[in-house]
């Protein structure tokens, strides 16, 4: 059938990207040329590409995505004092709060009070270290106009969380375009991320980002949107919305720009 050709054409291409260029099946050769490709532009921010395809992909990344005449995250702090010994309950509760108002995930619009200065960031494509260059990474990747990262729980985690690894997950979904080629569009799925604690200082140390469905549905629901919901799985409902508090934390207590004076009156923030 004409759907089963596309799908063996698609199979293909995602191999023959792999067959194109042999040393990106090599990972001390991908990390050679990742890290060579960073030194030589100081517009990449990745540390490491963890799939082979995302890396080709990359190199198709909109210029004007990556080059604006103001910085779209001047406004951010990153140099701001972090919170310190904040309960994981009120934290998790901070979080969602703020990734409701900022939708971070896909904006950059990140409160950097949370993050320590040894951040690390994975999911099934990169690796990357530091708060700010996961900020304008997200940034420059995502479709600012269609993008969204609707938040749908952040809690802590009593099923994998441990005294000396306290994790926090945050459960959302993501939809939009990203800014590679013509804009690729984002057929709506859900994100698990994990954030892990240092249960000395609060602060966040590692982010990992795991998805609902495998690489190739998300590259192949982009790339032959017309497959979507008959060979690949259907897109995820839109969330609704919702209406949270902010808790009170110990040390600096995040600001949260853009609300009305009766949000702030009641400590609420609603959800854009």
């Amino acid at each position: 059938s004409g759907v089963a050709i596309v799908v063996i054409l698609a199979t293909l291409l995602y191999e023959g990207i792999l067959a194109f260029n042999p040393a990106l099946q090599e990972p001390s050769s991908l990390r050679n040329s990742v890290l060579k490709a960073k030194k030589e532009s100081k517009s990449s921010n990745v540390e490491e590409y963890r799939n082979s395809v995302t890396e080709v992909l990359a190199k198709f990344m909109q210029k004007d995505s990556m080059q604006t005449a103001e910085d779209p995250l001047a406004t951010i702090d990153f140099d701001a004092t972090k919170i310190s010994q904040v309960p994981l309950e009120p934290l998790a509760a901070a979080l969602d709060c703020e990734l409701i108002e900022k939708e971070w995930f896909v904006t950059g619009k990140v409160n950097p009070i949370y993050f320590s200065e040894d951040f690390e960031f994975q999911d099934p494509d990169v690796q990357l270290k530091g708060i700010e260059d996961y900020a304008r990474g997200v940034r420059r990747l995502f479709d600012q106009e269609t993008s969204r990262a609707q938040i749908i729980s952040t809690v802590v985690n009593t099923t994998t969380s441990t005294a000396e690894k306290p994790i926090i997950t945050c459960t959302w979904r993501l939809s939009g375009k990203v800014n590679i080629a013509f804009g690729l569009p984002i057929k709506p799925y859900i994100v698990y991320t994990d954030f892990v604690v240092d249960p000395a200082t609060s602060l966040i140390v590692f982010q990992e980002d795991k998805f609902d469905i495998p690489p190739w549905d998300i590259l192949l629901s982009a790339l032959f949107p017309f497959l979507i919901g008959k060979v690949t799985s259907p897109p995820t409902p839109p969330v609704d919305k919702r209406v949270v508090a902010m808790p009170k934390l110990q040390g600096p207590t995040p600001t949260v720009p853009g609300l009305d004076i009766f949000s702030q009156i009641f400590n609420k923030q609603t959800y854009r």
